[in-house]
């Protein structure tokens, strides 16, 4: 059996390594549109006229209809095959976030981030899928940390985006360089071969939808996945949608300051979800969310209460690795505790799901910063929410070493960990 992080990370096929480009490509992508509005919302405020709490509800409505595009782009990747939907995906979202760089008021941009926001639900989902299906399963761990610091490195090249582009086009310059990333994703999946796991279920599973979520496992299931990616998503959006306004609004430090300390972050980011996600592999996947959950606690205060640029930089390092280390172990978790026969739908909806009850972090975070400060604002919503990860990873189960498209795929996954991997390839 593969246990070390660097035995994981070799050995992929030809098509393994398109599938999972095309995955990680589209994740990219998402989060480089979606931290734009995070990085530049301060500066469209000041062009439109509105209040930071007004552009902070831009984020809130791109994560609000996340789920229906969850929802609409899982049923039709369960029904007809992930590829074509992900690729009609990619399209989507390319021109809606293009289309933003010309919006000219605060009500059309609001509505296009309402647009994006059903494209980006749609996305890591079937995108998950399709890598977690083409990995070997001995893989999957590392993997699946790598595929979810795409979201990092997605923050990383708009952070970039900002220190080069911000300058000379503004913020709609930015808007507008997203097209090319996102053609970019869209060629690398027209290379990429269909899911044989989908495929395998397709002829061996003929159960409808709504029979498979009549089984009260699936169901209970389904609600605690909701719940911990509720937990999940304020961990991640709480340590990161406001930290930049903090350093720039509640620090004075100037905006490239910010965008440097960003850039940092994520380099911790990029590193957390690998390392995490491959040791889920050998110490198994709740383990390793717990470990990575505690760890991130002691570092709060550093992360929240330091002036310096040098300590927040170390201190928001360090929680990302913790947060981003813990979130590398999701598309693996989510994908092995779903039934195959809905694994484009499932693991995407409870995970938008979990995004649509967190969407009022950044307003809260924005609203207490006003009312007290911002250190007390990351404070108070930060440390319950480790603690929250930490107790609902500790009450579940899970499904390490489960082989998908299996005849005798039950509705509630593999029993916890210990089937035999797939060979080496």
């Amino acid at each position: 059996m593969l246990t070390t992080v660097r035995e994981q990370a070799r050995g992929l096929t030809k098509d393994q390594r398109n599938a999972f480009l095309a995955a990680y490509l589209g994740w990219t992508m998402d989060a480089f549109d979606y931290f734009l509005v995070v990085l530049v919302y301060s500066e469209i405020a000041d062009d439109f006229h509105v209040s930071l709490t007004d552009m902070a509800f831009l984020t809130t409505v791109t994560l609000v209809m996340r789920p229906v595009g969850a929802f609409v782009f899982g049923l039709w990747a369960d029904k007809r095959g992930r590829r074509t939907p992900l690729m009609v995906d990619v399209m989507f979202y390319s021109v809606v976030g293009f289309a933003c760089a010309f919006a000219p008021n605060y009500t059309i941009l609001l509505l296009l981030r309402l647009l994006y926001g059903v494209g980006m639900g749609g996305e890591w989902g079937l995108g998950a899928a399709l890598a977690m299906e083409k990995i070997p399963v001995a893989k999957r761990g590392f993997w699946s940390g790598v595929l979810q610091s795409g979201y990092s490195f997605g923050y990383l090249i708009a952070a970039l985006a900002f220190l080069f582009i911000e300058p000379h086009f503004g913020w709609r310059g930015m808007f507008a360089f997203s097209l090319v990333p996102a053609l970019v994703a869209l060629y690398v999946r027209t290379k990429v071969g269909e899911s044989e796991a989908w495929e395998r279920t397709v002829r061996l599973n003929d159960t409808p939808v709504r029979e498979i979520f009549k089984d009260p496992k699936v169901l209970r299931r389904f609600g605690y996945l909701v719940l911990l990616m509720t937990a999940f998503n304020l961990m991640s959006h709480g340590t990161q949608d406001v930290y930049p306004t903090f350093i720039k609004k509640g620090l004075g430090m100037t905006p490239d300051t910010a965008i440097v300390i960003a850039i940092v972050y994520n380099i911790g980011a990029m590193i957390g979800g690998p390392l995490m996600g491959g040791y889920s592999e050998r110490f198994g996947r709740r383990r390793v969310i717990v470990v990575a959950a505690v760890i991130g606690l002691p570092i709060v205060p550093l992360f929240a209460y330091s002036t310096s640029a040098g300590w927040l930089a170390l201190g928001s390092f360090l929680m990302q690795m913790c947060v981003q280390g813990a979130w590398g172990v999701i598309p693996a978790h989510l994908n092995e505790l779903s039934p195959d026969k809905i694994r484009g739908f499932y693991p995407g909806v409870t995970y938008q799901l979990g995004n649509l009850i967190a969407a009022l972090n950044l307003p809260l975070q924005e609203w207490l910063a006003t009312r007290y400060s911002y250190p007390t604002a990351l404070m108070v919503t930060i440390i319950p929410t480790l603690l929250l990860v930490v107790l609902l990873t500790a009450v579940g189960k899970e499904a390490r070493g489960q082989r998908f498209g299996r005849a005798d795929d039950t509705a509630t996954g593999a029993p916890e960990s210990g089937t035999a991997p797939e060979p080496a390839m």
